[in-house]
C-alpha cells in the first residue's frame, strides 16, 4: 500500500515522537508513506480563525501538491486533518470559486484512526502482534476535531466512535467503557486560559481513573499534549498515541526515545512487555 503523507508542523516538532512511531507502523504493515515534498502549514488554529480565506488557501496549498501524487492522503493529526477535509469539501462543492475548476480527485484525504480501523489493516496489525497488551486497560480519547463536524469530517459515528476501541482490541489490550471520549480538552486555550484547559483535563482524567484505565490512548498531537501537561499533580495517567501502542505491540519492544518523549512516567507499558520478555523467557 502507498499514501502520500501529510505530517503537519506539530509531528516535525512537539509531536515528533508520533511520527516516528507512526514510520515504524507502517514499515512493519508494508505501508509505503510518500511525504510531500514542500508541505506548508495547514493553518490550524491561528489562521482560519483570523481570516478565512487565508486559512482555506493554506490547506488548498496541500491538496493541490497532493493531487499530483495521486494516493490517498494520509493526516495523522486531527486539527490537520479538519482543516484539508474542509479546504477538500470547498473545492469539491464550489471548486470555480478558489479557482480551481479541475479538483475531481479520485484520492481521499484519510485520518490515521480509519485507516488503522479498516478491516484489512486490522488483520494485519492482529497477525503481526508479537507481544499482546494483555490486561492494559485504555481510555480511548477521541477528542473534537478529528470527528467534528460530521459534515467536514464524513465521520459516521461522531457521538459513539470506535475505531480506537477496534485497534486497542486488536493488539490484545481492553477498551474501558467511560464518559468523556469526546470531550474537548481545551487544546486551542491551554496557553491563554490554562485555568480552562486544567478543569477540563481534570474532568477527562478522573473519569478515565473511574473507568478503571491505566492509561489513555488518543490520535491527536494536541490532546496528547495537553492532557499529560495539564493533568493534576499525582494523578500519573499517560497518554499515549494508537501508532505508538500498535508498534510497540507488534516489535515487543518499546524505545527509550518513545519513553522519554512524555511528560507523564509511561512505565506501565514498560512493566507489560517486560513480563511478557520474562515470561517467554522462562517457557523456553
Amino acid at each position: 500500500m502507498k499514501l502520500s503523507y501529510y505530517p503537519g508542523c506539530s509531528l516535525k516538532g512537539s509531536a515528533a515522537d508520533y511520527d516516528d512511531s507512526l514510520h515504524r507502523l507502517c514499515a512493519h504493515l508494508d505501508i509505503d508513506l510518500v511525504e510531500l515534498v514542500d508541505w506548508n502549514c495547514c493553518g490550524a488554529s491561528s489562521a482560519h480563525m483570523l481570516n478565512h480565506e487565508a486559512g482555506m488557501r493554506l490547506a488548498m496549498r496541500t491538496l493541490q501538491q497532493a493531487a499530483g501524487i495521486g494516493h490517498d492522503l494520509l493526516v495523522p493529526c486531527a486539527a490537520c486533518f479538519q482543516r484539508l477535509k474542509a479546504a477538500d469539501r470547498a473545492l469539491r462543492r464550489d471548486a470555480e470559486y478558489w479557482d480551481e475548476p479541475d479538483y475531481s480527485p479520485a484520492w481521499q484525504v484519510i485520518h490515521i484512526s480509519s485507516l488503522l480501523a479498516a478491516p484489512e489493516l486490522l488483520a494485519r496489525i492482529k497477525k503481526a502482534v508479537s507481544r499482546p497488551l494483555t490486561g492494559l486497560k485504555l481510555a480511548c480519547y477521541y477528542g473534537c476535531l478529528s470527528l467534528r463536524p460530521p459534515k467536514v469530517t464524513a465521520a459516521e459515528n461522531w457521538e459513539q466512535p470506535d475505531t480506537l476501541e477496534r485497534l486497542v482490541a486488536a493488539i490484545g489490550a481492553e477498551p474501558v467503557r467511560w464518559s468523556h471520549r469526546t470531550e474537548c480538552c481545551s487544546g486551542s486555550l491551554t496557553m491563554a486560559r490554562p485555568d480552562i484547559a486544567e478543569r477540563l483535563v481534570a474532568d477527562i482524567v478522573a473519569a478515565a481513573a473511574r473507568a478503571g484505565a491505566e492509561a489513555l490512548v488518543t490520535d491527536c498531537p494536541m490532546c496528547q499534549a495537553n492532557v499529560e501537561s495539564r493533568q493534576p499533580a499525582g494523578t500519573g495517567l499517560p497518554v499515549f498515541y494508537s501508532s505508538e501502542l500498535a508498534e510497540a505491540a507488534i516489535s515487543g519492544s518499546y524505545p527509550s526515545r518513545q519513553r522519554r518523549a512524555h511528560l507523564v512516567d509511561p512505565g506501565v507499558l514498560s512493566r507489560l512487555l517486560a513480563t511478557a520478555q520474562a515470561v517467554e523467557g522462562g517457557a523456553r
